[in-house]
Parts: C-alpha cells; structure tokens; sequence
C-alpha cells in the first residue's frame, strides 16, 4: 500500500506533529549547530534564531512552501576569514549587509518574474544540479560517520550501519504510524546502539545548566569586511533556487510560481539579517528536511512550525540542548547518507518526469558539463569566497544555457 501523502497545507493530529516536528530537529541539528562551533559562539542563540527564522519564513510565504532554516555553510569561508582580522562582531556586520542585499535582489526578481529561470536554468541543466545539492554532500555524510578517519573505529562503523538499515528498511518494512518517523526511530537505535558500544559521552550534560539565556552580540560594520562577505550571495541565492525547485518536485507545487520565489529568497534573507543583528549566523534552507520531506510523503507545514517552536524551546533549555547535541557522529551520519541520497535522485526524477530528450546535443552537452564541475573538484575564487561543487555547476549551466538561447534567436543551432 502506499503511503499516504500530507500536503503542504494540511494539519496533522498531535500524536503526529509532535514525533514529525522531533523528527525534522533532528535532521538539521548536527549540521546547524556545527556552523556556531566553528565560529567559537554559544549554539544555543542560533538555535534561537533557526527556529525563529523558520517560522518568519512561514509566515512570509504564507504557509505555502515547507522549509527549515537551519545555519548556512556558505558563508563559513569569508565569515572566517572577517572575523579572525577584526572579529566576529564584523562578521555579523558583513552577515546584516548580505541580508539586505538579498531582500533587494527578491524584490527586483518580484518585478521581473521567475520566467528567466527557464531560460538560464532549462530542466537539462537544472536536474543535474540540484542532484548535485546531494551528491557533493555524500563526502560528508561519510566523514561525519568517521568513516573517512585514517584508522575506522569499529563501532562508529557499526552505529553507522544499524541507523542507516533501520533508516532504508523502516521506509520499506514499517506501517501505519511508524511509516511515518523512520528517521526519528533510525536515530533512536542509533542512539542505543551508540550506548551499547560505549562511544555516549554526557558530560556536557551534566554540566549544563537547566536553563539558559542565549548569548546575544550586536554587529559592527567595516567596508573591508563587507566587501569579504557579499560575493557570498551568489552561493546563498543559487542554493536558494535549487532548494525551491527540488522541493516543488516533491510536493508536485511549483513554489517559484506560488507563494513565488521572490517571497521565499526574502524571506531566507530577511532571517539571515536578523540573525546578524543579534549574534547569530546567517540561516539557508536545509537540504537536510528536504530529505526527510522526501522519504516520509509527510510536507505539512504546522511540523515544520513544530520543529522550529522546539528549536527555540532548546535554546533555552540548556541541558536538553547538551543532550541533543549528544547524539554520535556515526548516527548523524548514517541518516545523512540516506537524506542526501534522496536529494540527488530528486534531481534525476526530474530529467526523467520532465522526459529530457538526450537524442538532442545541447541536453547531453549541458547535463554532461554540469555533473563534471560539479564532481570535478575544481574551484573559482571571487576574492575570499571560493565558487565549487553545486554552485560553481549552477554558474556554468547558467552562462552555458545563455549561450544556447542567444544561439537559438539567431538561428544558428541545428537540434531545434
């Protein structure tokens, strides 16, 4: 039988929307808290914001496009580099200013549509790199999990294993209610079975406190610094769109169209400048819980809202924040193998739903390119912000396809 499919504007009875919201925490919380760990700030302030930023982002989109904002890496690079030559205070300045930017870039794409995103953007590109949102993350799911480690534990290893069968086979072998959470469940048991090897760790537990105020930080402004940070749109927005797209595939809405792109890039943005305004980093929708959208048919957004309203809930609860932030890397990365493996064929569905014809030279040429640059390794640096994987592909396909058009409206090309 198959699962029941909830949409993106139904509710969902709290025996569900409680174990769903936990569900989609879990997802995004290692990966977002690893953002403020390496800035050297408290996690629980971003936690704060997370949840805060998501329910913004609800609101703005009007309930219409389900996504979790959780902590951006895109800005890890330039952000580093800002606030080890004047401190993090300035990366936050520079966080505030890029967000800005961003809200005027949606308010220019609301004047002139989503129609130039098939253009620059036809499905034999687009497919390829929003496959690549997953696929460049495969590495690392497998070194969270440790198993890229010079010397493999066994026992990550093992944890690693028993979360993601629980995780594949609880998608095909469960019913009814637990249909519905296999990912919550894969945790639990890769949580016992990080216990049952001994690799549990509770000491931070013990010496947080109950409760707890986020530390807060104002931001400061230098030119330099800003300047470091903004060619970082580019990342956020490309991810943004490919975010947007691959979501409309799954929940068969075409969300650039309805609540409409320049909605949901202002409202990613707008979170992202009231994070820097009070010490938090800049939030990016999660290609995590687009994974879990994916697997589980279950897109409401009330379980998002519930995930975030538990994300500012931990943020003031210290030591359940320190016992969330328990779970083991080997089962953090066993469900990300299977999420980012639900991202990249997302991409691939959509050459097939949208019958890409590869008989024609420049859909075999485009969806060649892309996959290459993307997979290749290779990196173009735009000052301090280095341009590779999905995001250096998605700049190529673009430039590649406007070549393409402008081929086409002087008749050059012979496939039309």
């Amino acid at each position: 039988m198959e699962r029941q499919i909830i949409q993106v504007e139904e509710k969902v009875p709290v025996k569900l929307l409680i174990p769903l919201s936990i569900q989609h925490m879990f997802a995004m919380f290692g990966a977002s808290v690893l953002v403020p760990f390496m800035f050297g700030i408290n996690p629980a302030v971003v936690l704060l914001m997370n949840g805060v930023g998501t329910l913004l982002f609800i609101l703005i989109t009007k309930g219409k496009a389900p996504a979790y904002l959780g902590s951006s890496f895109a800005f890890l690079s330039p952000g580093l580099l800002v606030a080890d030559k004047f401190g993090y205070e300035y990366a936050l300045g520079g966080f505030v200013v890029l967000g800005i930017a961003g809200m005027i870039l949606a308010l220019i794409i609301r004047r002139c549509g989503t129609d130039w995103i098939n253009v620059v953007l036809p499905t034999a590109a687009m497919g390829p790199v929003v496959a690549l949102i997953g696929l460049e993350l495969a590495g690392s799911a497998a070194s969270t999990a440790g198993l890229l480690d010079d010397k493999i534990d066994s026992r990550n290893v093992i944890v690693f294993l028993v979360t993601l069968g629980v995780a594949v086979f609880g998608q095909i072998l469960f019913r009814g209610f637990l249909s519905v959470i296999p990912i919550l469940i894969a945790i639990i048991a890769g949580y016992a079975a990080a216990g049952f090897c001994g690799i549990l760790d509770f000491t931070a537990v013990k010496e947080a406190s109950f409760f707890a105020l986020p530390n807060f930080q104002a931001p400061s402004f230098n030119i330099e610094a800003i300047l470091t940070i903004l060619p970082a749109l580019l990342l956020v927005t490309s991810e943004h769109i490919g975010h947007q797209i691959v979501t409309s595939k799954i929940v068969e809405k075409d969300l650039l169209k309805d609540p409409g792109l320049h909605r949901s890039l202002f409202a990613d943005f707008f979170s992202s400048t009231l994070s820097g305004l009070v010490g938090s980093v800049p939030t990016t929708t999660y290609g995590e819980n687009i994974g879990v959208m994916a697997m589980t048919k279950v897109y409401s957004v009330q379980v998002i809202g519930g995930a975030a309203v538990l994300s500012i809930c931990c943020s003031f609860l210290g030591k359940l924040a320190a016992l969330i932030n328990t779970i083991p890397g080997p089962v953090i990365g066993g469900i990300s193998f299977l999420l980012y493996g639900m991202i990249g064929t997302s991409g691939l569905r959509m050459l097939v739903d949208n019958q890409v014809d590869y008989g024609k030279s420049r859909n075999l040429a485009l969806t060649s390119v892309v996959f290459i640059v993307g997979l290749s390794g290779i990196a173009l640096n735009l000052g301090n912000v280095k341009l590779t994987g999905m995001v250096l592909a998605c700049v190529v396909a673009m430039i590649l396809s406007l070549v393409f058009y402008v081929l086409d409206k002087l008749h050059l090309t012979n496939d039309l």
